[in-house]
C-alpha cells in the first residue's frame, strides 16, 4: 500500500494539472492529506461510494497518462544515473562519467 501511495503521489504531481479540480482534491486529502473515504465523503457533501469511484477513475487516468508520456519513469532513471554519476565522480571513474552522461542524453 506504501509503494502505491508513493506512486500516486508522483503521479499526481506529474499529472495533475491535468485533472479537474475536483479530481485534484479528492486525490490530494486521499494521498496527501491522508483522509479516509468517510471524511472526503463528508467535506465534500457526497456518498464515500461517490469518493471511491472517482479516486478509481482517478487513479486509472493517471496511469493512462504515465504510459503515455512516461515522466515517472523518466524521472526514476534520471535518478539512478545522477546516483552513478555521483559515483563515478567519487571514484574518479572518467569512462564511467562518459557513459552515464551519454545514458542521461538518451532520456530525452
Amino acid at each position: 500500500m506504501i509503494e502505491k501511495t508513493i506512486r500516486m503521489n508522483y503521479l499526481l504531481d506529474f499529472y495533475q494539472a491535468l485533472l479537474t479540480p475536483k479530481q485534484r482534491n479528492y486525490m490530494e486529502m486521499y494521498y496527501l492529506k491522508d483522509y479516509s473515504l468517510g471524511e472526503i465523503a463528508d467535506l465534500s457533501q457526497v456518498s464515500r461510494q461517490a469518493v471511491y469511484d472517482n479516486i478509481k477513475r482517478t487513479e486509472a487516468m493517471l496511469e493512462s497518462y504515465e504510459e503515455t508520456l512516461h515522466l515517472y519513469d523518466k524521472f526514476q532513471k534520471r535518478i539512478a544515473i545522477l546516483d552513478q554519476l555521483e559515483t563515478a565522480l567519487s571514484e574518479k571513474n572518467f569512462e564511467k562519467l562518459g557513459t552515464e552522461i551519454a545514458r542521461l542524453k538518451e532520456l530525452d
